[in-house]
């Protein structure tokens, strides 16, 4: 369990920064899934089921103006950031895996 933070930027402006923070990585990754579900019910405000596919994620987080994680690192007490390459792949791992669970 590595604490992260989940630092994002939608838009062009400084302004629109924002950030959160997880107990572990999976758990920030599934934070940046449930950005991408909240954005598709704002954007289609009467349909009852959202369905997605990891390509449509994945062209959400490249439109973001920033998207980065900073996680700790236990045996330096730092935090290592991480970009938008990195955080598509630990989501791609995520999801193969819960995939997998439902098999």
């Amino acid at each position: 369990m590595s604490h992260t933070i989940l630092l994002v930027q939608p838009g062009p402006r400084p302004e629109t920064r924002t950030y959160s923070d997880y107990e572990s990585v999976n758990d920030c990754m599934e934070g940046v899934c449930k950005i991408y579900e909240e954005h598709l019910k704002r954007r289609n405000p009467n349909t009852p089921t959202i369905t997605y596919d990891i390509s449509q994620l994945f062209d959400f987080i490249d439109q973001l103006a920033d998207l980065s994680c900073l996680v700790c690192q236990k045996s330096t007490n730092t935090y290592a950031p991480y970009n938008k390459d990195w955080i598509k792949e630990k989501i791609y791992i995520l999801l193969r895996q819960a995939a997998g669970q439902t098999d």
